[in-house]
């Protein structure tokens, strides 16, 4: 099981998975500047992973501040937070990490300054390893929703990669595949970044997991042909009603799926709800480079002049959602009341 995203003291180890699969390379991050690059330009990616990252880079601008006094210190410590939260407007598990992040400074902030950069480290560490195990808890309680034979389609790349160990939705198929249940994995390619081409079925060949890759717009009849049993997606921002944005393309598999009568899983942490969003129209949508879409790598495949819409995420409405996979437990549906009761106890 690859890990993403390390914390090595002075730096910040990450994959670089613009180069998957055909390189597998270690960057070590050592400014914040840097990180908050990275984090724009998906050298990792991943909502888990990214609120890891985010937190290591305010440990990291803390460990190299040479500032004595408080006052200073803490606008040190806003400058990276605020350059951190202008990376992703979508996925919310960088905001709640930084959050935290700006808590314990703001918490101690009568304690010397290099007593905080110990807590703020510790706290990174902390965040980092909660992640482990949420993510192990959602493996194990999303595979009780899998058949002891299934065929599952996913999309995007909700694994090891897009977290800080494990996965969300690969994770419940890891565990799944770990308790003896026989999954084959139908992953799409999810254009135009390719990250369920590039990185999802490398990371599910790596674990011995059975994949096939498919054309995004292969899913309907995939799922009518190949008797898909269930879809498995993961999330970057849900709303209190259940609504839930993941990369674009996952609101036409939810759609497909109900045509087909077919179940529609999400597997999330709790760090992903966002207590201050009702439903999914209030969810920012990030809107990326037009390269993207009229190139693949450095190939250009569509006129210079054409107009293009690059929307990195789509929001699926929770009346398509059979389910919302937590470490607190499986959410089924009416999710309202059942979400604000997660959000109280956290």
């Amino acid at each position: 099981m690859i890990r993403s995203i390390e914390w090595k003291g002075n730096s910040i180890k990450i994959i670089n998975q613009k180069l998957l699969p055909t390189k597998l390379v270690y960057v070590n991050i050592k400014t914040t500047k840097e990180l908050a690059s990275a984090i724009s330009d998906l050298t990792i990616r991943g909502a888990p992973a990214i609120g890891v990252a985010a937190a290591f880079g305010v440990a990291l601008e803390a460990n190299l501040s040479k500032e004595k006094s408080f006052k200073r210190f803490r606008l040190k410590m806003e400058k990276a937070i605020s350059l951190l939260s202008n990376t992703r407007p979508t996925a919310f598990n960088l905001f709640w990490a930084l959050k935290r992040m700006r808590e314990i400074i703001e918490s101690n902030k009568n304690k010397e300054v290099h007593h905080i950069k110990r807590l703020l480290i510790e706290e990174a560490l902390k965040i980092h390893k909660e992640d482990e195990k949420i993510c192990k808890k959602i493996g194990e309680n999303g595979s009780r929703l899998i058949p002891q034979k299934a065929n599952i389609m996913t999309h995007c790349n909700a694994g090891s990669l897009a977290t800080s160990y494990w996965g969300t939705a690969l994770g419940v198929i890891y565990t799944s595949v770990k308790k003896g249940k026989k999954i084959r994995v139908f992953a799409t390619e999810t254009r135009p970044l390719l990250q369920g081409a590039r990185l999802t079925t490398w990371e599910l060949l790596l674990n011995g997991v059975d994949v096939t890759l498919i054309t995004d717009n292969e899913a309907g009849f995939i799922m009518k042909k190949e008797d898909i049993d269930c879809v498995v997606v993961g999330a970057d921002r849900i709303a209190t009603n259940g609504d839930v944005a993941n990369k674009i393309g996952t609101y036409s598999l939810a759609i497909l799926a109900k045509e087909h009568r077919i179940p529609f899983y999400v597997a999330a942490p709790t760090s992903t709800f966002d207590p201050s969003i009702k439903r999914g129209e209030e969810i920012p949508i990030e809107q990326r480079s037009r390269d993207e879409i009229v190139k693949i790598g450095t190939t250009r495949i569509a006129p210079d002049d054409v107009n293009v819409r690059n929307y990195a995420f789509d929001v699926t409405p929770a009346r398509y959602i059979s389910a919302i996979v937590t470490e607190k437990g499986i959410l089924k549906t009416p999710f309202k009341k059942k979400i604000s009761s997660i959000l109280g106890r956290r």
